[in-house]
């Protein structure tokens, strides 16, 4: 079994989650950084993190942390760490591809003694049933005689400066006992609030996949809860700031609920609950409400066109914001593209504005072609503030009425201006 002195240390996607975690083994093991995208290499190799998790001080702190695109660069490693995404496909299954080829690589490379430790959110037994096979395909060796597997889940809130990886309690687990003590020591040794080591693989995987269910089906709640009290005529955040008056009433706010996370890990829940003969009511009933809520957004915008008889066909529509929450260029997943189609499917011309978000990706991944600036004064039918972004929120509502027509629509997603201000929020 290897010891702490001789780790060498590999991350296998340097995304959000990846490239913390290669920064801060770097600052202690020979760590390896590795994608398969060549500009993204040559970004961190310049210093420059278009993520904003790390800054370019983080980085050049990092003195023993190399990068590479290049999968043999990684064959002198032997403390494998995969951070791929695990995405749903269109049908809302998972989607393993992106771990079935970190883990082929993996295996092309990997050598007696070694341990690959997954970080991937997956449902309970992925990791063993669907990660290890392709391991030992590819390697020729015997998964617990001859190479281990961990399962430490990722916890990176994108955007947080507040919570991060070193501050944050990491779940560990490992095959054998000795390579779960050994992962846990490991993950230890750079995080000084400590670990919290499962006692199985299947434990790790289950307590992760549950933590944004258990958000999701919070904000499903309130999400329902401002469905109603829309209809009652009642102001959802003035309700809920008089019930969070009670010490034990917990702190949710209605919204889309997108990112990497919150609207996909219960899926893979849901698929694994499935399979073993389970139909799971309560989160799937979140997931639809959850789902929705940007065709609702939408549809209240176009009710409350019509009420000022405003044309809805050819009208001109802002949308402020596209990333998946405030202060952060993250675009994974963004429900917010839901309130976009559906104007367009109205037969309004819709503009979108964020300056938080990477144009080129926004036109890769949904087709979007971003404004640069904010528009002239006076252009827009309505305007939607989808999210909170501090330069939004600093506007104030003289800033949006100069950009809209006398009689125009501004509809709040995120309750950034008093309700009397605008004409619609949730």
């Amino acid at each position: 079994m290897l010891t702490l002195d001789k780790i060498k240390i590999s991350i296998v996607g340097l995304g959000y989650v990846g490239l913390p975690l290669a920064v801060e083994f770097g600052k202690r093991y020979p760590t390896i950084g590795f994608d398969l995208k060549a500009d993204r290499i040559a970004e961190l190799q310049t210093g420059k993190d278009r993520t904003l998790e790390v800054s370019a001080e983080e980085l050049t702190q990092s003195q023993h942390l190399t990068y590479t695109s290049n999968p043999s660069d990684i064959a002198e490693c032997n403390f494998y760490i995969v951070t791929v995404p695990t995405p749903l496909d269109n049908h809302k299954h998972p989607d393993f591809t992106p771990l079935e080829k970190a883990s082929t690589t993996i295996g092309k490379v990997l050598t007696p003694g070694n341990i690959v430790v997954y970080e991937s959110t997956v449902y309970p037994g992925a990791t063993e049933e669907i990660c290890v096979p392709i391991l030992e395909q590819q390697s020729g060796l015997k998964f617990n005689q001859d190479f281990f597997v961990g399962y430490s889940p990722e916890r990176i809130n994108p955007g947080d400066k507040s919570h991060r990886l070193t501050n944050i309690v990491k779940v560990t687990s490992g095959s054998t006992p000795e390579a779960a003590e050994l992962v846990d020591q490991v993950y230890h040794s750079i995080i000084p609030v400590g670990t919290h080591k499962a006692s199985s693989i299947r434990v790790a995987e289950a307590a992760k996949v549950i933590e944004n269910t258990q958000r999701d089906v919070n904000i499903a709640l309130i999400n329902e809860l401002a469905l109603i009290f829309n209809r009652l005529q009642l102001d959802t955040s003035e309700v809920l700031a008089a019930a969070g008056s009670k010490w034990n009433f917990l702190p949710f706010r209605p919204g889309l609920v997108g990112g990497h996370c919150i609207g996909v890990d219960p899926y893979y829940l849901t698929q694994k609950a499935q399979d073993v003969g389970y139909h799971p009511e309560i989160i799937l009933a979140g997931r639809r409400i959850n789902d929705n809520m940007g065709f609702y957004v939408a549809t209240e915008v176009i009710k409350r066109m019509i009420q000022k008889r405003i044309h809805v066909a050819h009208a001109d529509i802002l949308v402020m914001g596209l990333t998946f929450k405030e202060n952060c260029p993250d675009l994974r997943n963004t429900r917010v593209i839901d309130i976009i189609q559906e104007l367009q499917g109205y037969g309004s011309k819709v503009d979108v504005y964020d300056p938080w978000a990477d144009g080129e990706e926004a036109k890769h991944e949904y087709n979007l072609d971003l404004l640069n600036n904010l528009p002239r004064k006076n252009q827009y039918d309505a305007v939607i503030i989808a999210v909170a972004h501090q330069q939004f929120c600093e506007m104030g509502i003289t800033g949006f009425k100069a950009i809209t027509k006398p009689k125009s629509v501004i509809y709040d997603v995120k309750s950034i201006l008093p309700i009397d201000m605008v004409d619609g929020r949730l």
